[in-house]
């Protein structure tokens, strides 16, 4: 079902006659056009893209079947007559987006308008990926996967943690990636302990290179993270990091449509809390979901409360194992919820891989 369609069957069900619509990323995930500057406005028969000068162009040249463009001089005397054309009197906001000062002045000049404020409303509909949302991801991943191939045939013991980020970027950049989904982590030595460390001005340390990274196309993130060794692999190391393998490949194994989520989550941590030195030391949660961000609900998480994971949904499947002041190790693979399994869209090796 086309997204605004179904964003309008959501406006119906909440008693809502139009929304305004002022995050970023909701206008991308509704309009499919990436603009920083205006909101739209969307009733339960008209659509508006509202923006200035610098966006206006670009927007034409779209071609929207359902949106109209306007950049009018004054976009706030814009939105009272549309609200006067379409009759509204309830107006939906994202509470989340809008300042409370805004929200304050939108009381005030719209003072004959009830708001109501949307919620969840759009992030619930952006949890289900489309056919052309999960094609967008795919090939986010098929970049970052090839980076990773890309990397392993570049790296050397002597580049700094910082290098070895921005060869990541570079080739995700070069292989047609709009952005890096976020900040690329590589981090070596007892920095791999920390799950989200940041990259130094270091010379690769002997242990474990943790590498956490992803590229963006056309607005859609992909997540994945491969551990290597610096040196030789000690049995220590061996034995950590096949123990998070084992971790994530039950968690793989387990997961389908209607596994609860914080099952899935234990599934990992059993196997990682059997071995009473590892017991504890993973401290986050198994997986996020990742669409237009690379962190959305829902969550592979202890705390989850949904009952199961749905066909379409996106997760990360994610455990790892960190020992303070000595190293840590992680593997992560971005995967779609099926009925009777998962679809994995990463492809990169698991094997242990030694940098001597």
């Amino acid at each position: 079902m086309p997204k605004l369609i179904e964003f309008r069957e959501k406006l119906k069900e909440l008693g809502i006659d139009a929304a305004l619509i002022t995050s970023e990323i909701n206008q991308y995930y509704l309009c499919d056009f990436p603009f920083q500057d205006g909101y739209l406005f969307i009733s339960s028969t008209e659509a508006y893209l509202v923006t200035d000068f610098r966006y206006y162009e670009a927007a034409l040249e779209k071609r929207f079947s359902d949106f109209e463009v306007l950049s009018p001089k004054d976009r706030t005397g814009t939105l009272r007559e549309l609200i006067c054309s379409t009759g509204a009197k309830t107006l939906g906001f994202e509470g989340s987006n809008l300042s409370y000062r805004d929200y304050i002045a939108c009381k005030e000049k719209y003072s004959d308008i009830t708001l109501v404020d949307l919620g969840t409303t759009i992030e619930d509909l952006r949890e289900i990926k489309t056919e052309g949302e999960i094609l967008n991801m795919q090939k986010a991943q098929d970049i970052t996967d090839a980076a990773f191939s890309h990397l392993l045939r570049h790296i050397r013991r002597d580049m700094t943690e910082i290098e070895v980020a921005a060869e990541l970027e570079y080739a995700m950049r070069r292989m047609g990636a709009d952005s890096p989904a976020f900040e690329t982590i590589a981090v070596s030595g007892d920095a791999s302990a920390v799950p989200h460390g940041t990259p130094r001005g270091v010379k690769l340390r002997d242990g474990f290179l943790t590498l956490d990274f992803g590229a963006k196309y056309k607005g859609y993130c992909s997540d994945m993270t491969r551990t290597l060794v610096i040196g030789r692999a000690d049995a220590d190391i061996k034995r950590l990091y096949n123990t998070v393998l084992r971790a994530q490949s039950e968690a793989l194994q387990f997961l389908r449509m209607g596994v609860s989520p914080s099952r899935a989550d234990a599934v990992a941590r059993d196997v990682i809390d059997a071995i009473p030195e590892y017991k504890g030391t993973f401290g986050h949660s198994l997986g996020h979901s990742v669409g237009l961000m690379v962190h959305e609900s829902p969550t592979l998480s202890p705390r989850a409360k949904r009952e199961g994971v749905k066909v379409g949904e996106i997760y990360t499947v994610e455990p790892g194992i960190y020992l303070m002041g000595r190293y840590g190790c992680r593997i992560e693979d971005m995967v779609k919820i099926t009925e009777s399994g998962v679809y994995n869209f990463t492809h990169s090796t698991k094997e242990l891989i030694e940098i001597e």
